[in-house]
């Protein structure tokens, strides 16, 4: 997994700013509501060609989390 590119991801789906901390960014922090989640898994869904299944949506509340439900689907 290319952790720079989750990261871009991350950045440009929830429009944050250069110096937001993302090992500390949870669901609820700065732009990161409903809608912009589901951008966000879409984003990470195409990057990463992907299909991530709804449990693990829902799981996904921070950045960390993320990190580990995609380690999952990239065996």
């Amino acid at each position: 997994m290319d952790i720079k590119q989750v990261q871009k991801t991350f950045f440009s789906s929830l429009s944050l700013k250069k110096n937001v901390n993302l090992t500390k960014l949870k669901y609820g922090d700065h732009n990161w509501d409903s809608i912009a989640h589901m951008k966000l898994i879409t984003h990470l869904e195409k990057k990463f060609k992907i299909a991530i299944d709804s449990d693990d949506m829902i799981d996904m509340s921070s950045y960390n989390k993320a990190l580990k439900i995609l380690k999952k689907y990239m065996k």
